[in-house]
C-alpha cells in the first residue's frame, strides 16, 4: 500500500460541466468566487481532504473538469460536500454530472498482493 494510498484511502472523480452564469463571469471574478466560497471550505478541510482540478473541455463535451477529491474517510468527504452544496457552485457555476468514488489498488491490497505500477 502506497503512503498516498495510507493517507487519504478514499478517491472521488467528481465529474462536472460548468454552467453559463459561470462561463459569463470575467477571469478576476471566476478567481475572487473560488477564493470567497470554494477555498475556506478548502482551509477548514485541509487535514482530511484535498483537491485537485482536470480541465478535460478540449476532449469532452458532456463534462468540462474532473475535481478529484481524496479523502481521510467517507465522513471527512462527505462534509465538504456538504458544504459545497451550500455555495453557488454546487449546480449553479457547475452542473455535478457524476460522482465516482473509488479506492486507489484496492484489487491488489485485498488480496495482500503489490500492485501494478509503472
Amino acid at each position: 500500500m502506497s503512503e498516498q494510498q495510507e493517507t487519504f484511502p478514499l478517491t472521488v472523480f467528481m465529474l462536472v460541466k460548468t454552467q453559463p452564469e459561470w462561463l459569463g463571469f470575467d477571469i478576476d471574478t471566476r478567481f475572487r468566487l473560488l477564493e470567497e466560497h470554494v477555498a475556506p471550505i478548502l482551509r477548514k478541510h485541509r487535514d482530511e481532504v484535498g483537491l485537485r482540478f482536470y480541465d478535460i473541455e478540449f476532449y469532452n463535451a458532456r463534462v468540462t473538469d474532473i475535481w478529484q477529491w481524496q479523502a481521510r474517510s467517507h465522513h471527512a468527504y462527505e462534509l465538504v460536500v456538504e458544504a459545497l452544496r451550500e455555495t453557488p457552485f454546487w449546480d449553479r457555476y457547475f452542473a455535478i454530472v457524476e460522482i465516482l468514488p473509488g479506492v486507489e489498488n484496492a484489487y491488489a491490497s485485498n488480496y495482500g498482493r503489490t500492485p501494478l505500477a509503472a
